[in-house]
């Protein structure tokens, strides 16, 4: 009886151990853009997530999300020791790649631009990994997904397929502001894309611009006005400022945009062509 009652314990002991040894948790953070986040996965399951805004009632909070992050680790009740690897959601370094050869390339354009971007990138953006060791206390596994990636991720390994494609469409990660692929069970593969700067997240925060709202804000405002609105400038913009092919693709006319290397979206010739400079914000809405 006493050799059963050891070999049960003994036997539910090493089962218990093996489920404590294999609980993989893995932290997602996003920061310095805009809704700065954090996400936290225990055996490839959600446990928790959070917008760093909900804690500091910052709106688009673009800080490193401590409070998120300390969120997220007490809902599982561990430590950053306890994580197995910690995710960034884009590539630092070759999103600057992308920057520094579009300043070199307009240069000396784009210098007032350029003072006021790089000392953020110098002194934060390109030191990622050791301000998540600095912030976190953490000394293990930091990974770096593409942009893009990151994108269809969120969107495909929630899905219920086992196998989908998708289709990815933002402002702009590193190079992509436009891809597709397909996911087959845990991988997910990229077929192709369109880069920078032609972006169709960018000619609607064009839009947001010069219609008085914030960019990387104020787009949800854009959206619900639009049915408000005619469209009576559509011809103007498929004539003008972007030329999508026959296969979907596209190309934006950059004479009338100026997110290249300036500080604006818009530029004199995009004023010109809808009759005005930009509405000034927080100015009357008119149905122009």
């Amino acid at each position: 009886m006493l050799n059963a009652i050891v070999w049960y314990f003994e036997k539910n002991y090493r089962l218990l151990k093996k489920e404590i040894i294999y609980n993989m948790y893995i932290l997602g953070i996003s920061a310095y853009y805009h809704d700065s986040a954090a996400c936290i996965l225990k055996n490839g399951e959600i446990i928790a997530a959070a917008q760093e805004e909900r804690f500091t009632r910052k709106k688009h909070d673009q800080s490193f999300p401590v409070n998120a992050v300390e969120y997220c680790l007490k809902e599982e009740n561990i430590t950053a020791d306890d994580l197995e690897i910690v995710a960034f959601y884009d590539k630092p370094f070759l999103k600057f790649e992308r920057i520094l050869e579009t300043y070199l390339e307009f240069a000396p354009n784009g210098i007032s631009s350029f003072l006021k971007s790089i000392p953020l990138w110098i002194r934060k953006k390109l030191w990622i990994k050791e301000i998540i060791r600095q912030e976190l206390n953490y000394s293990g596994k930091i990974l770096f997904s593409e942009h893009h990636l990151s994108h269809a991720a969120s969107s495909y390994y929630m899905s219920p397929f086992n196998e989908a494609a998708f289709l990815t469409m933002d402002g702009v990660g590193e190079w992509s502001t436009t891809s597709y692929g397909v996911g087959r069970g845990n991988q997910l593969e990229m077929l192709a894309d369109i880069r920078y700067p032609h972006s169709l997240g960018l000619l609607y925060s064009a839009f947001t611009y010069y219609t008085g709202f914030r960019v990387n804000s104020g787009e949800y405002k854009v959206m619900g006005l639009a049915p408000y609105g005619e469209p009576k400038f559509k011809d103007l913009i498929y004539k003008h400022l972007i030329d999508v092919k026959d296969d979907g693709s596209f190309r934006m006319n950059m004479d009338y945009f100026n997110y290249n290397v300036g500080l604006t979206m818009t530029n004199e010739k995009f004023n010109n062509l809808f009759g005005g400079p930009p509405r000034k914000p927080e100015s009357k809405l008119t149905q122009r």
